[in-house]
């Protein structure tokens, strides 16, 4: 344990989780370097550095600094809210398949989008984002009710998530289908999820969002904390049980609902950074730091290998995360 004192608090971290939070940044600094560099132009470390510290030539400084950059912070903020968003429904689920995108809130807040582009024409990235927050928000809340029963279980929280999922989907493909063409090939096409044409009139808006809710969670994580002891022992704590669940839940949603509205969906970051950042650092509960760093490890790698072969992020993400997905699944039902 490594032991920090500043004034009367005190601090207390295993080193094993210190060395891979380290690992997992610099990893992510050499991602970075190569999304700066890979692209229809090549460049290479030296031109990045000096492009960053204002130097070598005009237009490869604007490549670098005004186009590259903001795809590579969209991918590192956007993982950072995944991981940390998964880590959340996971501990209040207690179950590693308790992620917003299997329990449905993707399908939700691209509904919200949905109805925002294609029932009311509107192309407003502003609008947009709103009706992918609401929408996803909405969505939490109804299968918060549909699943409360003198409390909410778990499991029956997933299996209620994944069904109003379902529906969503059919309504989804309903408001695709009775559209024209081109507003339908325009909603398909944001829907796989991609970074591509963001700058940074959409990232600052994205980035004081994300600056907004994350100090949220961490001053309700200590509350969270102790639910996974269990609802009776975090009510003899003092504890107000459902109303930190609704809580974390609704910030859960934001998160995920803030990258929906910049990017699109994006599948199955959140259900894979929180158990690998567990299975790496061996923490024993609720680590959403490294979940979040290992989330924009994730994003970022799959937005690489995505250039690279010339697709969306959303692709790669629903081919590695979907095998992750089934893993999981033959996993659990060997285990029960």
């Amino acid at each position: 344990m490594l032991s920090v004192r500043v004034g009367e608090a005190v601090w207390r971290v295993e080193l094993r989780t210190v060395v891979v939070r380290t690992v997992l940044l610099v990893l992510l600094l050499v991602l970075g370097a190569v999304a700066l560099a890979i692209g229809t132009y090549r460049l290479d470390l030296s031109q990045v550095l000096s492009a960053f510290f204002g130097g070598g030539e005009e237009n490869v400084r604007k490549l670098v600094i005004e186009w590259r950059l903001p795809r590579v912070l969209f991918a590192v903020l956007g993982g950072l809210a995944l991981g940390i968003s998964g880590a959340i429904f996971q501990s209040l689920t207690r179950n590693p398949l308790g992620s917003p995108d299997v329990i449905g809130f993707d399908a939700g807040s691209y509904t919200g989008a949905l109805i925002v582009m294609l029932v009311f024409g509107s192309v407003s990235y502003t609008l947009i984002s709103m009706g992918a927050v609401l929408g996803g928000v909405l969505t939490a809340l109804l299968v918060y009710l549909l699943a409360y029963r003198r409390g909410v279980q778990g499991f029956r929280f997933i299996i209620v998530g994944i069904g109003v999922s379902a529906f969503l989907v059919g309504i989804n493909s309903y408001l695709l289908i009775s559209t024209g063409a081109q507003q339908a090939r325009a909603a398909i096409a944001w829907g796989f999820g991609s970074f591509s044409g963001l700058g940074y009139e959409q990232l600052v808006p994205f980035a004081v969002v994300l600056a907004a809710l994350l100090p949220l969670v961490a001053v309700t994580r200590r509350g969270f904390a102790q639910l996974e002891l269990g609802d009776d022992a975090a009510r003899a704590l003092g504890i107000d049980v459902e109303r930190t669940r609704l809580t974390m839940t609704v910030l859960g949603v934001a998160l995920t609902a803030v990258v929906t509205a910049a990017a699109g969906p994006i599948a199955f970051i959140a259900l894979v950074a929180p158990q690998l950042a567990r299975r790496v650092a061996r923490t024993p509960g609720l680590d959403l730091v490294s979940a979040g760093i290992m989330g924009a490890v994730l994003l970022l790698a799959a937005d690489v290998i995505g250039q690279r072969l010339d697709i969306t992020v959303g692709l790669v993400t629903v081919v590695v995360g979907g095998s992750y997905f089934a893993w999981l699944l033959i996993k659990e039902g060997a285990r029960r």
